[in-house]
């Protein structure tokens, strides 16, 4: 066998070797690619995560976007570095900076957040001046950002308010769109004290949300006081 061919030989075996193991080379630098870029959105997803009080009720749902693949963020011989720099907002996107020290790499990972609470939300669309019944109003899932102000997770709560302003079908219903109790309004004072509760109709002198505090005029006495909203149409004074 000639020398020529033995070379010839030599480099077909090199050229099949080559063949053989790249396409596994390749496959495992793939392979480890993906895992770490995968650990870089995980440790971006906990960071955040603990930097959010859980909901008592409602669904927290955090997601890392996907990073560009041709990124090469090596191996880590620690664990990874998180932190959320400067002052962010953590009720809809924030971005995490995750870190290698020892290898000299950093990558900001955006995160999405997404809070959906259980929500009143008007089941049809609401005019000026409608009363809402109990048909009118159900509890879905909402994202908390588009919460804005006073909100309702109880149907009851709503019922037999005034509308101050239009509501679209599966608008949430919130505190500055309605009054349970409305400036002109007839309502019942309750006064309590001493162990009496002493009902007296009277005349509300400002619109007022369960809880606020307005200023209402006995009918009887004609005199005025100042009392909370405790349900539509309700006013308690305590004496």
């Amino acid at each position: 066998m000639t020398i020529t061919r033995l070379k010839t030989l030599y480099l077909a075996l090199i050229g099949l070797m080559c063949i053989y193991f790249t396409p596994n080379l390749y496959a495992q630098e793939t392979f480890d690619k993906t895992a770490m870029l995968a650990l870089i959105q995980q440790t971006a997803e906990q960071h955040a995560a603990t930097q959010i009080d859980p909901p008592d009720y409602g669904e927290l749902t955090l997601s890392a976007a996907t990073l560009d693949s041709r990124l090469n963020y090596t191996q880590c011989p620690s664990p990874l570095l998180s932190e959320i720099p400067g002052r962010q907002s953590m009720t809809h996107n924030v971005n995490v900076l995750v870190s290698c020290p020892e290898l000299g790499w950093k990558v900001y990972v955006p995160v999405r957040i997404q809070l959906t609470l259980p929500l009143v939300v008007a089941t049809r669309p609401l005019a000026r001046g409608e009363v809402i019944g109990a048909g009118d109003v159900e509890v879905a899932m909402r994202e908390q950002r588009f919460q804005r102000g006073l909100s309702y997770n109880e149907p009851q709560l709503v019922v037999g308010a005034k509308v101050k302003r239009a509501i679209n079908h599966g608008d949430i219903i919130q505190g500055n769109d309605i009054c349970l109790v409305c400036r002109n309004d007839v309502v019942n004072i309750i006064a309590a004290g001493g162990g009496l509760n002493i009902v007296t109709p009277g005349t509300a002198l400002g619109d007022g949300l369960l809880g606020e505090q307005i200023k209402v005029q006995n009918s009887k006495s004609r005199r005025i006081v100042e009392g909370k909203v405790t349900g539509v149409g309700e006013v308690s004074v305590i004496f």
